[in-house]
């Protein structure tokens, strides 16, 4: 059905357009010198000495699990409340995912406090995922793990721009990894990058991207080379020159989109903060967020999908982050799963409004005037 309000858009002009048509007409497709352009744009924009562009955040996620070296019988303590990509990457190395809490119903983040009661002898990382843009307490988790001499990785998904203390997402642990996906904040349709300062991982994430090989097709094509050698099981984890094109032009863009967006999560509180049956998370977020998503929780007496049908009947498309990783099926299979309460009860009446930077003041009162209809249907 054609939106009212749609969940999210694309931020794309003849920009985008434009540095397409460039690579086309440079006959060079593969992962080459745009590619190496966009990853040093990205690193200079972080402040970080490293900055690899992959496939996908998945991949990206995969290849920072097995720099650190995970394997069978290592344990990593992360979110159930996270897009399942988080935990299944870690299932790639044969380690273990351990789910934690998050932090409450204002802040769904991971919870300190869980992480550390989760702490067995096996624990090998903790991998964090700043959800909606919003950081994790990054200071808490990195005391926990000097305490315990353990790796951290930033899911940093939705958190390109986001910023805690003055200091970016993705560089607060040992790896950070971000997700180009076309509903993300720098879309590029598919595409991602693993960012980090330690050279050893920055050298092993770069040789697994592309098989294990000691030299690319690129280099080869700019006669740098005319053969390799294999030195590490790799993988096919490129990213190409169009995806790359696009994320250039949309890192240019970041900023701007980021602010606007902010200014309409800022808008939505101004109109949904008083409203009954309804509580807004983060209120008092006083960081930098990149503000991907803009989450609302509805009165547990409230139905849920009522809600949601009555939005959608009314043009406004809503979404719903996350249904919690450990009541999946399959992680269902893997054994006893643990009762995670906060995140049982957050994902239980948690429901996304549209929010990207294409919208204006209209669409906010559209969804704020559906809101109000929906929550009396809701209610019946």
């Amino acid at each position: 059905m054609p939106w009212r309000v749609p969940l999210a858009d694309l931020a794309f002009g003849p920009e985008e357009l434009e540095a397409v048509i460039e690579v086309i007409e440079s006959r060079w497709l593969t992962m080459g010198s745009v590619t190496e352009r966009f990853e040093k744009s990205f690193a200079e924009y972080l402040g970080v000495r490293h900055a690899i562009a992959v496939a996908n955040g998945t991949v990206a996620l995969h290849l920072a699990y097995a720099s650190v070296g995970l394997r069978p019988g290592d344990e990593v303590i992360l979110p159930s409340l996270t897009f399942v990509a988080t935990a299944n990457a870690v299932r790639y190395t044969g380690a273990t995912p351990v789910f934690a809490d998050i932090t409450s119903a204002s802040d769904f983040g991971l919870s300190p406090r869980a992480v550390e009661e989760a702490i067995t002898p096996n624990t090998k990382a903790i991998a964090v995922m700043h959800y909606g843009g919003y950081m994790c307490d990054m200071p808490a988790i990195l005391n926990i793990a000097q305490k315990y001499k353990l790796t951290v990785i930033e899911d940093a998904a939705h958190a390109p721009g986001s910023s805690l203390q003055k200091k970016p997402a993705g560089t607060w642990g040992h790896i950070g990894c971000f997700s180009f996906f076309s509903n993300k904040n720098l879309a590029t349709g598919e595409g991602g990058m693993v960012v980090t300062q330690d050279d050893s991982l920055a050298e092993k994430i770069a040789l697994m991207r592309s098989h294990g090989m000691t030299t690319l097709t690129w280099d080869r094509h700019r006669g740098h080379a005319h053969s390799y050698d294999v030195v590490a099981l790799g993988y096919n984890y490129r990213i190409d020159e169009i995806r790359s094109a696009l994320g250039l032009v949309q890192l240019e863009k970041l900023e701007k989109n980021n602010e606007k967006r902010r200014e309409i999560s800022a808008l939505y509180r101004e109109h949904l903060s008083k409203v009954d049956g309804l509580n807004l998370p983060y209120l008092d977020y006083s960081e930098v967020s990149a503000a991907h998503l803009f989450p609302v929780l509805l009165d547990k007496s409230l139905n849920r999908q009522a809600f949601i049908t009555e939005m959608h009947t009314q043009g406004i498309q809503t979404s719903i982050h996350y249904p919690p990783i450990h009541q999946f099926t399959y992680y269902q299979s893997l054994g006893d799963m643990p009762t995670l309460p906060v995140t049982e009860s957050v994902a239980g009446c948690e429901v996304t409004l549209p929010l990207y930077p294409g919208m204006e003041a209209e669409h906010v009162e559209n969804v704020v005037e559906a809101v109000g209809v929906a929550l009396e249907k809701s209610c019946e």
